[in-house]
């Protein structure tokens, strides 16, 4: 046998292909199918090719072979050869069949009893494994699940399963494997085992949506992006919960120069949002011991259970749960809502995954040669549009919504996720609060599926998501370099590129869609890049660069979106991807901040400026071209603002000067200096006609209403 090789498998719904590989000659065989060994039928070849090495036969069976059962063929002087049925998943109708719609699946436990729900449709059988709370240390038991309608498999087990752990044994063309709950609400330690959820157990949520503070548009919000970790473990603040949900909330905490650190931070720059990298459970820290390794986190592995490398007990499963409900809870406290970074386009290994244990070859999409679909360059595109792919991530997303209470998603790599699951989640999140927020990474990547995909290209169809807009980023970052080339594409940029100007047409629906950015955690910090494209720059003139960089986003149309650390300028010492790099690359250094405290205090005023100018928040291409006009003064930008919106003023006229060389302009009447490199100087109320704009800063001036004294 040692130069031979057998395997079967269903190939179409009533078609079952052998195929035999051997060096010996082939001698004349009958064969049989064994039907959950026991019952045998006979197959007859109605197609067999054979060469020198290689057989192939064909056998028809008079009806589509029934799932759910185990089948082997054998053939006359070779052992039995088990029946690969996991091709099924591709049959055109095997959607139709196999789909369920129940919301049960997953263990739901109850008082006196839990039912355990899993799908399964290509299974001949599945096993529980289990052991109760009680039992910890003693032996696990297995219990039988039976199979019905839609290959779901049931168990109801009496008693109190609450805190339980399980696992199901799942066997699948003869291969029998172990693997955790897709639908797994709680966890073990690096998900070795799942855990029954009983949600009596778990601190209640206190602030209701409706009590959060509301926003009529993605343009009114200002996002703030932060990582758990990153933003608490920096030795220098006196933040107790270190990497810990809990040391994101915690009040009250300082710089060692006395400056506010963590949730205090965050609550003085005055943003309304947080965008939390990855909380959801992913695969590459080891949990019992956090702080060995470091890793943003974009390898899920549990789509409904939090990270446990966040919790204080990572061996009690409630831990995680109950300190990431208490860290939003927190947040929204302090009127502010929480992003959860969420990565629905691939997983860590798809190997390891409990989806391809439990359904082989249904949640990932392949190439048409079989192998894995790599647009994701983690090898592993989770096949969005499969309608049980999409029902699991529609149904994770919901948990997130009601259990955790998240008030939007960042999507990771949008642009490999249909339009039609993105578009469920939105229908669901907006039905239960109209300002929840929804955008994500649009970049076209191709795929290999016929539907449309949530990229830029089909951001007509997707007129409730926001766009990471990398033309808004790339010309800005030109227009601070006094790249020459960028004239209208630096106009078109700041009307939130839903209005045409010049050669440019209209990118969005409305400026809603653009994400206006020029840092995120995924590339190299913008004095970086700054270092790079102008090294002839001293460090504090890449600061006042860093500075006006920020103003461009929050006086520009469209979403502003601020990177944790660019208000301050930080460096990542020149590498662009530190999704596992030590914490000095990634965290927040305090120390920094007491040294650069104007530079907050800049951003502070900036972001309290905005939320004063209603018209900052237009989204309406149609309302926002007449307010705006232009004028090109060298390398600099002046946008003069009019009409309605502009609170106390008249008009607004905002002077980005990028350039080494200060310069002066002529207004026609007198103005009040509003802003200069310090921030927002309103109140002062010095007059002028004549205006100096220094060297890489913006100047801000304004014309009250008549009306107003």
């Amino acid at each position: 046998m040692k130069d031979t090789f057998l395997s079967a498998r269903l190939v179409e719904p009533s078609l079952i292909r052998l195929v035999l590989f051997s060096s010996l000659s082939y001698e004349p065989f009958d064969a049989l199918l064994l039907v959950d060994k026991k019952n045998y039928l006979p197959l007859k070849a109605s197609r067999i090719n054979s060469t020198s090495n290689v057989l192939i036969a064909e056998y028809h069976l008079s009806s589509p072979l029934e799932l759910g059962h185990s089948y082997a063929l054998s053939i006359y002087n070779y052992p039995l050869i088990p029946l690969d049925v996991s091709e099924a998943t591709s049959f055109p109708d095997f959607d139709r069949q196999y789909a369920y719609h129940g919301n049960d699946l997953g263990a739901t436990w109850h008082e006196d009893y839990t039912d355990f729900v899993l799908w399964a449709p290509l299974a001949s059988s599945v096993v529980l494994k289990v052991r109760r709370r009680d039992n910890l240390t003693g032996r696990w038991h297995f219990r039988e699940m039976e199979r019905g309608e839609h290959g779901v498999w049931r168990l109801r087990l009496k008693g109190d399963y609450s805190l339980a752990r399980y696992s199901f044994v799942v066997t699948n063309s003869e291969v029998t494997i172990e693997a955790i709950d897709p639908y797994a609400k709680a966890s073990g330690p690096n998900g070795e085992y799942s855990v029954v959820l009983n949600p009596t157990l778990c601190t209640p949520l206190s602030v209701e949506t409706k009590d959060l503070p509301s926003y009529p548009s993605p343009t009114s919000a200002i996002v703030y992006e932060t990582s758990i970790r990153d933003i608490s473990v920096n030795k220098d603040s006196n933040i107790f919960h270190k990497a810990q949900y809990l040391g994101l909330v915690e009040e009250g905490r300082k710089s060692k120069g006395g400056n506010p650190a963590g949730l205090d931070y965050l609550l003085s720059l005055g943003v309304t949002h947080v965008q939390i990298l990855p909380f959801y459970d992913f695969a590459t820290i080891d949990e019992r011991h956090p702080l060995s390794s470091y890793n943003w986190g974009y390898d899920p592995q549990q789509y409904f259970v939090p990270e446990g490398s966040y919790s204080q007990d990572v061996e009690n499963p409630l831990s995680r749960i109950n300190e990431c409900r208490q860290m939003i809870d927190t947040l929204h406290k302090k009127g502010i809502r929480v992003i959860m970074d969420a990565v629905y386009n691939h997983v860590y290994e798809y190997q390891r995954s409990s989806f391809e244990k439990i359904v082989p070859n249904y949640y990932f999409r392949r190439k048409k040669d079989g192998r894995m679909a790599n647009t994701s360059y983690c090898g592993d595109d989770v096949a969005s549009e499969r309608t049980m792919v999409r029902k699991l991530i529609v149904d994770s997303a919901k948990h997130w919504i009601d259990f955790y209470g998240v008030n939007g998603f960042r999507f990771d790599l949008m642009g490999i996720v249909d339009v039609d699951t993105l578009k469920a989640i939105e229908r669901y999140g907006k039905s239960k609060d109209s300002s929840f927020l929804l955008y994500g990474e649009g970049w076209n990547m191709g795929g290999e599926v016929n539907v449309p995909l949530g990229h830029m290209d089909n951001a007509s169809l997707l007129p409730g998501f926001g766009f990471f807009n990398d033309f808004f980023r790339e010309t800005v970052k030109k227009f601070l370099a006094c790249d020459m080339s960028v004239k209208d594409a630096i106009k078109y940029s700041y009307l939130g590129s839903c209005h045409p100007y010049g050669y440019l047409g209209a990118k969005f629906k409305t400026a809603n869609q653009s994400v206006n950015y020029i840092e995120c955690h995924d590339d190299k910090t913008f004095f970086d890049w700054l270092s790079e494209a102008r090294p002839d720059l001293p460090s504090e003139e890449k600061l006042e660069l860093a500075k006006l960089g920020i103003a461009f986003i929050l006086l520009s149309r469209g979403m502003p979106f601020i990177h944790m650390g660019q208000e301050l300028g930080l460096t990542k010492f020149g590498r662009p991807n530190t999704y596992n790099s030590p914490d000095i690359y990634n965290q927040m250094p305090y120390r920094i901040l007491d040294e650069r405290k104007e530079m907050y205090d800049y951003v502070c005023s900036l972001i309290r400026f905005r939320k004063g100018i209603p018209a900052l928040a237009d989204y309406d291409a149609s309302l926002i071209g007449p307010k705006v006009d232009f004028e090109d003064l060298g390398a600099a930008l002046h946008v003069h603002l009019s009409g309605d919106g502009l609170g106390k003023w008249e008009e607004l006229d905002f002077f980005f000067n990028p350039a080494r060389e200060p310069l002066t302009y002529e207004c026609k009447e007198d103005h009040i200096l509003v802003l200069d490199n310090t921030g927002d100087v309103s109140k002062p109320e010095f007059k002028t006609r004549r205006l100096f704009i220094p060297k890489e800063t913006l100047i801000g001036v304004g014309v009250k209403k008549k009306s107003i004294h």
